[in-house]
């Protein structure tokens, strides 16, 4: 074990953070990981401690370390950190200190400051020159934000003391002990305050968002020389060699690198993500286009990606606020037990929707329910509403691209689930595959790291294990049961939008 060269994840996700450890050709060698507390202090507000994201990541990494023996941990290579995106961060240079709470990518009290900018007639440059729209979903209204109402940023920034950054920018400053203040074009991708196609801050949209340029952490590649972990750290004094985010390092993780090939994960929410190459593949109907990662001359591959806010948030609910099962586990049982959901559909817009409609005051819906219908109904209806949720994002994907996907990578802690992924196939037509270890997000910036450090050679000449121990679910509609059912669909989600009133939580946003 000690001969080989060993490679470390730090996969700082929503809802718990992680440390894994792989070997050169992505095999997970162990792992540990730490429970993460999200808040929701008014309706559509989801916000996290910045101190806790880093003691939770701390936490599962001194787990790990405390669980290697003396031999794996002197073999450790390289690290790599994914992480949670969009969610947005302001602390002190000189000290650390969080200037406020994280605005989590969930967060949608910026609707009405994003609606503002609309008006102003800046979405048209905002789109063409990053890929994204004018969302709260995105870092560029939670800073602006967060300089509104929180005096310790403005403080910090008259002091010229102030530092923003994604996830993976806070955990690097803390892991290198401050030294590091540096962003990856992966995550800068989607801040909207990066040019996607030249690869550099716009100074135009920071000044749009009240962020000062000195704030601005140094713009890298995916992967590089990014400094060591810090003494009196665990793993103190191993190289950091990648930074992705976590969707971008799933698809990479998926070994999804040639044009058209496809993963979804399934966490919180559910993403999308497919792979365009060279090309800066742009849709007109609500995808985003993205950077999926970078060689370590910043070369980049480019990517198409959906959004689907809540999907491991549904089955919590079910547990957490319904109580109608023990453990997240317990609904595929449940779901099983009924051979349809008899007309139910569950619509997940608890935080709003993302792609296609992009709409913060869209909610929840749980709609065609009869004096029968039970609680296996709505487990059914919970799992198949997330599924025909991405079976709409593939069919946008496909129409961008104009070409079928043929089959969909699938990963994340719900992807555990036959009935979700038997009714993902069944929805979208495509051949679903879930691999052998659904730690796809961790496995691809190891991987990345790898590459770096030399540990990995060739990452195409691993595409050949994509098959080993998969379990593979094919459709079993045809054509018209499934245009049918995701019409009826389609119905019960344009019940659920604009639900929220837009002045709904207090004061507009100046």
């Amino acid at each position: 074990m000690a001969s080989t060269p060993l490679l470390l994840a730090l996969d700082q996700g929503t809802s718990s953070s992680r440390a894994a450890l792989f070997d050169s050709e992505g095999r997970l060698i162990a792992s540990a990981s730490a429970p993460l507390a999200i808040h929701y202090p008014a309706d559509g507000w989801v916000e996290q401690d910045p101190a806790a994201i880093w003691q939770s990541q701390l936490q599962a990494m001194a787990a790990l370390e405390k669980a290697l023996s003396p031999e794996q941990r002197q073999a450790v290579s390289g690290c790599g950190i994914t992480n949670q995106r969009e969610t947005t961060v302001l602390w002190q240079r000189s000290d650390g200190a969080p200037c406020g709470p994280a605005l989590v990518w969930q967060d949608g009290r910026t609707a009405d400051l994003c609606r503002q900018w609309k008006h102003q007639g800046l979405e048209a440059e905002w789109c063409q020159r990053t890929g994204l729209l004018l969302d709260p979903y995105f870092s560029a209204s939670k800073i602006r934000w967060l300089m509104l109402h929180e005096a310790a940023a403005n403080a910090a920034a008259a002091r010229h003391d102030l530092c923003f950054g994604t996830v993976e920018s806070w955990l690097l400053w803390h892991l290198s002990g401050g030294t590091r203040h540096c962003s990856d074009m992966s995550n800068a991708s989607r801040t909207l305050l990066m040019d996607l196609e030249q690869r550099h801050w716009v100074d135009a949209f920071c000044e749009q968002a009240s962020l000062p340029l000195s704030a601005l952490p140094e713009l890298v590649p995916c992967r590089g020389d990014f400094g060591a972990i810090a003494s009196g750290l665990p793993f103190a004094g191993v190289p950091i060699h990648a930074l992705l985010g976590d969707q971008q390092a799933a698809t990479l993780g998926q070994l999804c690198l040639d044009y058209g090939e496809a993963k979804c994960t399934y966490g919180t929410g559910a993403f999308l993500v497919v792979n365009t190459g060279s090309v800066i593949r742009r849709s007109h109907a609500g995808l985003l286009t993205t950077l999926g990662w970078t060689d370590a001359d910043g070369t980049p591959t480019y990517c198409l990606e959906g959004s689907l806010f809540n999907a491991g948030t549904v089955v919590q609910w079910l547990r957490d606020g319904l109580g109608i099962i023990e453990s997240a586990e317990a609904i595929n049982t449940l779901a099983a037990q009924v051979t349809s959901s008899a007309g139910v559909m569950l619509v997940p817009a608890f935080t709003g929707w993302g792609t296609p409609h992009w709409d913060p005051e869209a909610r929840g819906l749980l709609i065609g329910l009869t004096r029968d219908s039970d609680r296996r109904h709505i487990a059914r209806a919970a799992l198949e509403g997330i599924a025909l949720s991405v079976a709409t994002l593939v069919h946008l994907a496909e129409t961008a691209l104009g070409q079928g996907l043929g089959e969909l990578a699938v990963d994340g802690g719900a992807a555990a689930s036959d009935p979700l992924l038997q009714a993902q196939a069944d929805s979208t037509g495509l051949r679903v595959r879930r691999p052998a270890s659904l730690e796809s997000t961790a496995r691809g910036v190891a991987l990345l790291a790898g590459v770096q450090c030399g540990a990995v050679c060739d990452l195409r000449a691993l595409q050949r294990q994509r098959m080993e121990g998969a379990s593979v679910f094919m459709p079993h509609l045809d054509f018209e049961q499934r245009d049918h059912w995701r019409q009826r669909w389609d119905d019960a989600v344009h019940r659920s939008l604009r639900w929220s009133g837009s002045h709904h939580n207090g004061e507009a946003i100046a």
